[in-house]
């Protein structure tokens, strides 16, 4: 049976039983906070269980998709080292809600499994509570063996939600694989023991009582029943296999990562690399697609660790770019079936696992060769623990993570002294705290400051004031006057100028008096309610008390209205092409230009973006009416105003409306109608963190002279071309079109050189015993043309093993072939790998062919000299 037929064969048995079959829940599950992720079928059931919920049935059967890889559930440090752990797995399950009991399910389960799934009676045991004496006669009922029915303690086999609320015992169901099954050289006791011969298929939970804070134990008046079937156990048991990996639900993603690396599928299968990182591309795919995002903590934080440790996997591999990405599509065709939801997300669940692939990828290849270098220090040193100030002098330095440290130092049979880790981390961050500057006002600022009355805004309305000169500060301290020439910050009593604030960048402008001037060249506020007017004395002197003139800069304060009214036309609309969950996350507004910060999983099409620009230019078009009101904050929160990062307000706050489309808390100077921004063009499109995208963008006369510069550039481009700008583009296509035709021709020409080459380098082979070798080094070609030459030296030989190696860009590149009436006494494969560490890399192949590449350039000639010692050895010959 496919795994399919299994998952569909289950819900259908049940389904025909009377029972309701209920879609898999999200793994983020929505109303329970106490959990990470689903973690198994009941949860989407727990409030039924607990009597806060009825439902329409009272029987139900489901497939459920379930992770654990945090938390207290956890099973991440186990996958990959055995077949039968996973962070993502489909629990099969059946409930009944205070209908059946023990009775009806013990034989519901016996029946699937011997009647409809014809699984052998004789391999078939099962667990039962030591107290629970009503179930161990109901198994026997059903002619269960007495020597194959086992006690079991609480610890195994009594099932709670939790520290208090509904429990009860548990029966097991396992399957006896055999002896095959057991580890070489271990003779096992028989059920129970941790070995993989005895497999716990189905775990059923009778749910009989209520346990309360003192923990006495009450009888449920409606028991009810909770079981659950992981699916890829299962599956490897009816497909006749000892590894889920070996089942058709990995198979698949197993062969696919192989087609990447060269190497055959069973080589993958059989490695921990392959098979953590085909359990982690399924848990990553299905995560993304409920909504989860990579991040330094929670939910967010088990999908990062997730990509970085398959990531890291890759490394073994020798898949030394992002290619998790390219595999996900996979796990969506494997399991679209069962789960169409993830064709939806199929593009979403690509780029944020290339976007998380990209970002550790420079973390991999910085640490990853210190660390090995740290792992063969200790081992050389006799040791068994990596120092743990060591370890985290590797974090510290190039942000290598503790986790993927220590599955390193398991696979090289080491720990880390995790103590002393965490015990280095606390010592850099007292040090840190030590230097830390606080960056607040200076003393003689706040000083000030503390003597005088707030600042008065009257920007909003008018963009010049009659102001009173408060105070002078220079950079040091309070003074009464300044004269021509020194830097000041000034203290107003009012002011039109806007303080930086909200993402808006402080108005410029100047300070007028008869018989002096003063040019302000920006705005602060150092404390809330104050500010500071920063600027330089360019006539006269100035003095304390007296009257001035400000005069905000008119051009500045339009150009920075423009585009703040930009922003809130950008984020009203972002939320309409891309959804709701579009948030702000920061912002930059200033005369010349705006930057936007938003929630997004993945980079905007060039069609998102060409819509975006669509619509915010057709809405400036229409001009509508720019709004302010004030209001009190919770009637802006009930009228539906958008409130951003966590920024604190009063009671009191600022709603600026734009139509019926845009609602915004917001302090900044905006534009009257929406016909004032002009024009907005979109600059740039670009990732600021994981699901954090950025917008630039031009508006008004800005907006303009960007479009006008593009113009110019295409009418010298036309000139150059000596066509009409409209015909540029076709132009450059053709041009394009024929230098590919001439890399080609030259690819061509070089290939023929290349093979010439052969007859040549065939003609120097060593004999060893009655096989042709030659291990030669030509430096200059790349991995094509190195791959060109040793078959063109294949062919010449007829039979014999070919090692070229070759130097090119400061990278060592290696291939290998045997002919085929030498396999499989000689393995291409082989000989790479025993080769490939020379230079510092690793590689893999088919028996007849296999490559490698490194950064060790120095070590080739060893590598290849390397080749002789291996066949000889091989083919028994000796020297």
């Amino acid at each position: 049976m496919k795994s399919g037929e299994i998952r569909d064969s289950f819900c259908q048995f049940f389904a025909d039983r009377g029972h309701t079959q209920v879609p898999s829940y999200s793994l983020v599950p929505p109303s329970d906070p106490t959990l990470l992720f689903t973690n198994a079928g009941m949860v989407q059931f727990k409030d039924v269980f607990l009597g806060h919920e009825s439902r329409r049935y009272n029987r139900a059967v489901s497939s459920q998709k379930c992770v654990r890889a945090g938390g207290k559930h956890n099973d991440l440090e186990n996958v990959g080292w055995n077949g039968r752990h996973h962070t993502f797995f489909e629990m099969l399950g059946n409930f009944s809600f205070g209908d059946y009991f023990k009775r009806e399910s013990i034989a519901f389960a016996w029946e699937l499994l011997t009647e409809h799934w014809n699984l052998p009676k004789e391999n078939l045991w099962v667990t039962v509570y030591e107290e629970d004496d009503e179930a161990r006669k109901l198994w026997l009922e059903i002619e269960v063996p007495p020597d194959r029915i086992v006690r079991c303690g609480e610890k195994d086999n009594f099932w709670a939600m939790g520290e208090t609320g509904p429990c009860g015992p548990c029966a097991e169901i396992l399957y006896d694989r055999g002896k095959e099954a057991e580890p070489p050289g271990h003779d096992c006791p028989g059920a129970g023991c941790e070995c993989d011969r005895y497999i716990e298929i189905w775990n059923l939970v009778f749910m009989q009582s209520m346990r309360d804070q003192e923990g006495v134990l009450t009888p449920l008046p409606k028991p009810s029943i909770d079981t659950g079937m992981g699916l890829e156990r299962i599956t490897a048991v009816l497909q006749g296999v000892l590894s889920n990996y070996q089942t058709d639900l990995f198979v698949p993603l197993l062969s696919s990562l192989a087609n990447l690396t060269n190497q055959e599928p069973a080589r993958i299968t059989d490695s921990i690399a392959g098979r953590a990182i085909v359990d982690h591309l399924r848990a990553m795919t299905f995560l993304v697609s409920d909504g989860v995002l990579p991040s330094n903590e929670g939910r967010g934080y088990v999908l990062r660790r997730l990509i970085r440790r398959a990531a890291r996997y890759g490394k073994d591999l020798d898949l030394n770019e992002p290619f998790l990405y390219q595999l996900t599509g996979e796990v969506v065709d494997l399991m679209k079936e069962a789960y169409p939801e993830l064709v939806k997300t199929r593009t979403q669940v690509a780029q944020v696992t290339q976007g998380e692939e990209e970002r550790f990828i420079q973390t991999l290849d910085q640490g990853i060769g210190h660390w090995k270098e740290l792992i063969e220090k200790t081992c050389s040193k006799g040791e068994s623990i990596v120092p743990g100030e060591q370890a985290f002098r590797l974090y510290d330095t190039y942000g290598f993570p503790l986790d993927i440290a220590q599955d390193m130092a398991r696979e090289a049979n080491l720990t880390i002294d995790v103590a002393g880790y965490q015990s280095a981390m606390q010592e850099q961050k007292e040090r840190a705290r030590r230097a830390w500057v606080v960056k607040e006002a200076p003393t003689h600022i706040l000083d000030t400051l503390r003597e005088a009355t707030g600042t008065h805004f009257t920007g909003y309305e008018q963009w010049e004031d009659e102001v009173r000169l408060v105070a002078i500060l220079d950079r040091e301290r309070r003074v009464s006057e300044a004269g021509q020439g020194e830097w000041v910050q000034l203290l107003l009593d009012r002011t039109p100028f806007y303080a930086e604030g909200g993402g808006q960048v402080g108005d410029q402008g100047l300070l007028e008096h008869p018989h002096a001037l003063v040019e302000i060249a920006n705005t602060v506020k150092p404390v809330p309610g104050y500010a500071l007017h920063e600027g330089r004395v360019v006539q006269g002197r100035i003095r304390e008390g007296e009257t001035y003139r400000a005069v905000v800069n008119p051009q500045a304060r339009r150009g920075t209205a423009r585009n703040h009214t930009g922003t809130h036309l950008l984020h009203a609309v972002l939320r309409e092409v891309l959804g709701e969950h579009v948030k702000q996350c920061g912002s930059l507004v200033a005369p010349d230009r705006l930057r936007f910060d938003f929630t997004h999983s993945s980079v905007l099409s060039d069609l998102e973006l060409k819509r975006l620009e669509q619509i915010i230019n057709e809405r400036i078009r229409a001009n509508h009416s720019v709004q302010v009101h004030e209001m009190d904050f919770q009637e802006a929160m009930r009228a539906g105003a958008l409130a951003f990062f966590d920024d604190k307000y009063g009671d009191r706050v600022r709603v600026v409306n734009i139509s019926d489309f845009s609602k915004e808390l917001c302090g900044g100077t905006h534009c009257q109608e929406t016909g004032e921004v002009g024009l907005f063009k979109l600059v740039q499109g670009s990732s600021v963190a994981a699901g954090v995208r950025r917008i630039e963008a031009l508006t008004g006369e800005w907006a303009y002279e960007y479009v006008k510069r593009q113009e110019d550039d295409l009418q010298d481009l036309a000139a150059l071309f000596k066509v009409h700008p409209g015909e540029v583009v076709s132009r450059t296509r053709k041009l394009m079109e024929n230098f590919r035709a001439a890399e080609r021709e030259l690819e061509k020409f070089q290939d023929q050189q290349t093979q010439s080459r052969g007859g040549e380098l065939a003609k120097q082979a060593r004999k060893i015993g009655s096989v042709r070798v030659l291990s030669q080094r030509v430096d200059g070609l790349d991995a094509r043309q190195l791959r060109t030459l040793a078959d063109s030296v294949r062919e010449k030989m007829k039979s014999g093993v070919i090692a070229i190696g070759s130097v090119k860009s400061k990278r060592a590149s290696l291939v290998a072939m045997v002919t085929r009436d030498l396999v499989p006494d000689l393995h291409a494969g082989d000989l790479i790998q025993a080769i490939a560490g020379y230079v510092g890399g690793s590689g893999g192949g088919r028996p007849e062919m296999a490559q490698a590449g490194g950064k060790n350039t120095h070590g080739l000639d060893q590598a290849l000299e390397e080749v002789y010692k291996l066949v000889r050895e091989k083919s028994g010959h000796k020297p």
